[in-house]
């Protein structure tokens, strides 16, 4: 083999590792929890923007969250204050020799200061663990509400039970009570002598 063939074959190695390397994105993605009523699912190309798969995906921090990023975006540890309710998204990144892996990640779209999103460390993808992490995901709660997530978060039963409570049972309380030092009051009147 001459050199002019050894250089284009390590030219065409180059093209074609980038490639490989970059076909690592979900294929699916199922997302259910929180204020959704039903589970959303999308399918197609996770690895670029160009679908609604991409659009979750690159908003949602999956490839620093899965494979680590330099600079590195993640936060360093979880943002302070109440986050809301979650929502799940369950990724199925398809793998070589017909492995799939299921990948999940947690988003608080709802969160002070923006959407942010936590993925466990430790979950098996390809030959490796996903890096995991909090990441302020500032675009996704848009993105989420496009796909038919409330804009605003729905109230949890245990809300309603407590609005319900100091809306008519404090009131209520009152009047009972109210009710009963009055009763109380002439009894004391008619038996004292």
């Amino acid at each position: 083999m001459n050199r002019s063939m050894l250089v284009l074959a390590a030219l065409a190695l180059a093209l074609l590792l980038p490639t490989a390397a970059a076909a690592k994105g979900p294929s699916e993605a199922s997302i259910a929890g929180g204020s959704l009523s039903k589970t959303l699912k999308l399918a197609g190309s996770g690895e670029t923007d160009a679908s609604p798969l991409g659009q979750l995906t690159m908003e949602a921090g999956f490839f620093p969250a899965a494979y680590g990023q330099s600079p590195d975006p993640m936060l360093p540890a979880r943002p302070s204050g109440e986050l809301g309710p979650k929502v799940t998204i369950r990724y199925v990144v398809p793998g070589g020799d017909g492995k799939t892996f299921h990948v999940s990640q947690d988003v608080y779209p709802y969160a002070k200061g923006g959407a942010v999103t936590y993925m466990k460390p430790g979950q098996p993808i390809y030959e490796s663990r996903t890096i995991g992490g909090w990441y302020r995901a500032y675009g996704l709660k848009e993105e989420l509400v496009r796909l038919g997530l409330p804009a605003r978060p729905a109230q949890d039963a245990a809300g309603s039970s407590y609005a319900l409570f100091a809306g008519i049972g404090i009131p209520g309380a009152l009047a009972l009570t109210g009710a009963f030092l009055l009763v109380r009051r002439s009894r004391l009147r008619r038996e004292a002598p």
